[in-house]
């Protein structure tokens, strides 16, 4: 008799994990960015359009601790990412605020990253990016400010991220770095971008990404 109502405990528990399951909202998901989907003006020339496959680069950096940044780093990690400069008197100040927003909501989430490039290697040097950090209440951990070589930063904004828009009228100085935050998944794929001096928009992001850990989840189950 005891088995019996052993067993049919194990089935109502069973039961009721399957219907917790179909209880969860399947369809929320983000859409998966391609350069058909981005603004022409911020994709390289040479980039192939028809890609429906679209995975940010390798990379190699140094951040304001000195350590190398390389993909590995974000490996099955959720990240958002953005371009800036230390001396930048317009939308960085504001951009680098909200983007602390993010920090502080997923700074005990070991899951969700941050990474900032520089756009000004040649005076945003590690000590630099350092001292940023330290004034701009910045978890080393959590928040990677990178700088490197400035050829491979800004092919990185334009083939991978989509993040530098190209104003041919200014002549060698054609990149202009927007003010866009990128959400990346862990598969490297672009699921978001968003407008990162503008509140609402980092809200939007923080929710997407509470959206994008559910996906997984339920990936998951």
């Amino acid at each position: 008799m005891k088995k019996f109502w052993l067993f049919i405990f194990i089935l109502l528990v069973l039961f009721g994990i399957l219907g917790w399951i179909n209880f969860i909202p399947k369809t929320i998901t983000l859409p998966i960015l391609n350069p058909e989907d981005i603004d022409p003006n911020l994709i390289d020339t040479t980039l192939v359009f028809g890609n429906h496959d679209h995975r940010i680069p390798d990379f190699k950096f140094h951040d304001q601790e000195g350590r190398t940044i390389t993909q590995d780093e974000f490996s099955n990690k959720i990240y958002v990412a953005n371009f800036f400069f230390t001396t930048c008197p317009s939308i960085c100040p504001t951009l680098m605020k909200h983007t602390k927003l993010i920090q502080d909501e997923f700074i005990d989430d070991d899951n969700i990253l941050l990474i900032s490039h520089t756009v000004y290697p040649e005076h945003d040097s590690v000590q630099v990016l350092n001292a940023f950090a330290e004034l701009n209440g910045i978890n080393s951990e959590k928040w990677h400010l990178v700088t490197g070589n400035k050829h491979d930063i800004y092919e990185l904004s334009r083939k991978g991220y989509f993040a530098i828009s190209y104003n041919p009228s200014r002549g060698k100085d054609a990149f202009i770095h927007t003010e866009n935050v990128i959400l990346i998944d862990k598969e490297r794929r672009i699921r978001g971008i968003y407008t990162g001096t503008r509140l609402h928009e980092i809200n939007r992001l923080i929710e997407d990404i509470y959206t994008l850990k559910k996906e997984y989840l339920l990936n998951y189950l």
